[in-house]
This record gives structure tokens, sequence and C-alpha cells, in this order.
């Protein structure tokens, strides 16, 4: 993605707005942003709990 630059981004743009249209870009646009909000809570939940079952696990390690 470092490697694409400004005018493939406006390149990538102008290609969506023919084949989407004016009307649907935004649209797309919402949904793209939803779909990565949802990943990143999703990715930080998974994180978290496996950072918790660690915090488990050590716990019973030094009981022992």
């Amino acid at each position: 993605m470092a490697n694409i630059g400004i005018p493939g981004l406006v390149l990538i743009f102008i290609l969506a707005l023919i084949v989407f249209g004016p009307k649907k870009l935004p649209e797309l646009g919402r949904a793209i942003g939803t779909t990565i909000k949802e990943f990143k809570r999703s990715t930080r939940e998974l994180t978290g709990d496996i950072v918790d079952e660690v915090k488990d696990v050590k716990e019973i390690i030094e009981k022992n």
C-alpha cells in the first residue's frame, strides 16, 4: 500500500467514481469504514482475550 502514492490513489478514486457512480460512492465509503471499524474492534477483543489467558497461565505457573 505504501508504494501506491498520490497519483495512484487519484487514479483509483477516479475509477471507483466511474464504476460506482457519484451517488453510490459515499455509501461504499461508509460501508468500508464500518467494516474496518468492526475488524479493529474484533482484533482488539481477540488480543485482549489472549493477553488475559497468558496472564492466567502465568499465575497458575507461579502458584506451583
